[in-house]
């Protein structure tokens, strides 16, 4: 097999080579238990605290309203759950192009609760319909809306400054996953008054298992898990120091090489979108004003190549994906496409293709060669 090449960041990332190292630092000579009260415990409880610190600056924050978590999806269903549970809402407007980590914690909630669930229109573009949005929050009802930053599948962006003067002109709480996004943009929460965002470190260059949720001081949440108090009390267990030290490393590279990062990344996006363009007669693009590093295309091909596609690209060494990797092997169409798509397209391959600071324009044109040769 020739060279591997990785266009699959959007699913997880390559872990730096330097969040490695301040990971095996820290299994080697920071082991002790964070709630020791020797020596050992205290230089690993510093570590953590410094974590929590370097986070909350990152995003403009109070360290206190960082708690850790094992990813963005349990911090989801903790978020959503904690709501409904203690009656703080009634409602939760969503939409149908949203993670499967909120669709189905959404539809869990209704199902147990029996809560009022409302689907924002999604216009054409892949963009969510801000008028009806308004118009769904001028309900009298108490109200958590759950929208993502970023679309995992298409990449197409919410504007968060409209969706928070929206909440805020009508009491409703906003929740925010933002899993896509951390990392790669600049997240003011001082500027933004979101209640509450998610975060997974594997999706910028950070290990797996760990992410963290902010949780707005005038929040209140339940207990996540009852046991020795740790995270304030509303997540007990014992910290994974090793991984929250390498998720605060991951983060501190992406926002020290964020503007480098990202004009690298968006030439090489416009690149591939012209190779494909000049090669592929009829592309069409998923989605409209995405973000820089996410593009999906519905391809020119028969519907008889759909369900290949990704084998053969996988045999030769190119790993790309037809949507969320949390529905791998799943032949089900996509639902996020399912959303902005006619039957007939909807059948044919569509492809995610997401970027790294890792790849070469070199990549894209064994992409392309491959795709030729399909």
């Amino acid at each position: 097999m020739s060279k591997r090449i990785y266009l699959d960041s959007a699913a997880t990332s390559s872990v730096h080579p330097e969040v490695i190292k301040a990971m095996v630092e820290v299994l080697q000579n920071e082991y002790g238990n964070p709630s020791s009260t020797h020596s050992y415990g205290r230089s690993a409880k510093t570590l953590v605290e410094t974590s929590r610190k370097s986070i909350a600056k990152y995003l403009n924050c109070s360290a206190q309203e960082i708690i850790f978590t094992s990813n963005g999806t349990e911090a989801t269903n903790w978020i959503l759950t904690s709501l409904v549970k203690t009656n703080q809402v009634n409602r939760i407007v969503t939409s149908k192009i949203e993670h499967h980590a909120t669709l189905y914690t959404v539809l869990a909630l209704q199902k147990e609760f029996g809560i009022q669930i409302d689907f924002v229109s999604v216009l054409p573009s892949g963009a969510i319909d801000m008028k009806h949005l308004e118009e769904l929050l001028q309900q009298d009802i108490v109200t958590v809306v759950t929208l993502m930053h970023v679309n995992n599948e298409i990449g197409t962006i919410l504007d968060l400054k409209k969706v928070c003067a929206l909440c805020q002109e009508n009491n409703a709480l906003f929740h925010c996953d933002t899993v896509q996004s951390i990392g790669k943009a600049t997240l003011d929460l001082t500027e933004l008054p979101i209640d509450f965002i998610v975060a997974s470190a594997h999706k910028f260059h950070g290990p797996k298992g760990v992410g963290f949720v902010f949780i707005k001081k005038s929040a209140s949440i339940t207990t996540f898990t009852h046991g020795g108090s740790q995270e304030k009390g509303l997540r007990s267990g014992t910290e994974a120091v090793h991984q929250i030290v390498g998720m605060t490393k991951a983060l501190e590279l992406c926002n020290a090489n964020l503007e480098t990062d990202k004009k690298f990344i968006s030439e090489l996006k416009s690149y591939c979108l012209e190779q494909l363009k000049t090669n592929f007669s009829n592309i069409k693009v998923n989605g409209e004003e995405t973000f820089y590093n996410i593009i999906n295309v519905l391809l020119p091909f028969s519907e008889e190549k759909t369900a290949m596609i990704l084998f053969n690209l996988d045999i030769k060494g190119i790993a790309v994906s037809r949507g969320s990797a949390c529905q791998s092997g799943s032949v089900k169409p996509s639902h996020v496409l399912a959303e902005i798509l006619n039957d007939e397209e909807i059948r044919k391959p569509s492809l995610r293709i997401s970027f790294s600071h890792d790849n070469t324009k070199e990549d894209i044109d064994t992409l392309i060669d491959a795709l030729k040769g399909v």
